[in-house]
């Protein structure tokens, strides 16, 4: 048999090089979008259980496991505001098996962090907007038996005895201390703010007798208003809540601040195109699911979709606003 020539036995060596290299890469493309997702997926909530994200996260993975056929299990992964569940998740292998259930505070940690000079825990063009489920008021809740019957009775005290109020919330910046922050300076009073790990932790604090008043989500706080432990003064939005219709705005009464906390879904910036398709597709099917908004419903928050385009240049337009917002609070 005749031998082969040099060239002819290197091109052999190359294609049989490329072929292995071929075998060992990952899908793409078409191919990847196919066979995506071939294992459980997990879904970062950047809080304890019990506050706004796992409110809505817990839900939404459910919906999300049904619509793309793999299990989504939600990982609670709590500490610095959300900021360690958010650096975790932004610095995952892109690959949609590590997504990010995040609350409005995943805009405003990376202007803190450069408030305090300190290292950026992670950026947002680290992380890929897919969807906005939910965009809620905060509420201004005390205990039922506080003696503040009227948003006009906890204002008089807080400008009355400066630093007697204290106020529980998630974090340092987090979507519970910014807009009490806002509140203070809109109003002209101080009063003293008692970080915990999250919004759970925080409402079990106002329950507990261990601080004051707090700002939060509706849904974390309407069970405890039906049952008569807890008191709503009044709201950061612009209109009246569905779920508690009685309840003022603070625009209403004469202080000029808005806040929302909305709840959206991330992945790390990298994730192939194919996959974010998938991941939108069963993210907009989650958002009509029937279970879905029952569940989030009862707690007192409607569902306000935002697919990924429109999502991302809500994430913008907040972290220009937000930006303002942590520069004025300065450094805590």
């Amino acid at each position: 048999m005749q031998a082969k020539s040099p060239s002819r036995r290197a091109l052999s060596v190359a294609l049989a090089g490329a072929a292995a290299i071929a075998a060992l890469a990952p899908l793409s493309g078409p191919a990847l979008a196919q066979d995506y997702p071939s294992r459980a997926i997990t879904m970062v909530v950047p809080f304890p259980p019990g506050g706004v994200a796992d409110t809505v996260g817990r839900p939404v993975a459910d919906a999300l496991g049904r619509y793309l056929g793999q299990s989504v299990v939600v990982e609670n992964k709590s500490g610095a505001g959300g900021g360690i569940g958010m650096a975790h998740a932004a610095k995952s292998t892109p690959d949609g098996y590590t997504l990010l259930l995040a609350l409005s505070s995943i805009t405003i940690i990376p202007e803190a962090d450069k408030i305090l000079n300190r290292s950026p825990m992670y950026q947002l063009n680290q992380l890929v907007p897919i969807a906005r489920f939910t965009a809620d008021p905060t509420v201004l809740a005390v205990r039922a038996d506080s003696p503040w019957k009227t948003y006009a009775d906890f204002i008089a005290h807080a400008r009355a005895k400066p630093g007697a109020i204290t106020f529980g919330s998630s974090g340092n910046y987090g979507t519970m201390h910014v807009p009490m922050e806002m509140l203070k300076q809109a109003t002209g009073t101080f009063m003293v703010h008692v970080p915990y790990t999250g919004a759970g932790p925080a409402i079990v604090g106002l329950l507990g007798e261990q601080v004051d008043a707090l700002a939060t989500g509706p849904a974390t706080v309407v069970q405890h208003v039906k049952a008569g432990k807890l008191r709503v003064l009044a709201h950061w939005g612009t209109g009246r809540l569905a779920a508690l219709p009685d309840v003022p705005s603070l625009t209403e009464l004469g202080a000029k601040v808005t806040f929302s906390q909305w709840a959206g879904l991330f992945a790390p910036a990298g994730t192939p195109e194919p996959v974010i398709a998938r991941l939108r597709d069963a993210a907009r099917k989650a958002a009509t699911d029937e279970k879905v908004i029952r569940t989030i419903g009862t707690a007192g928050t409607p569902i306000q979709y935002l697919d990924a385009p429109e999502f991302a240049k809500f994430v913008a337009e907040d972290a220009r606003v937000m930006a303002g917002v942590v520069q004025r609070i300065g450094k805590q």
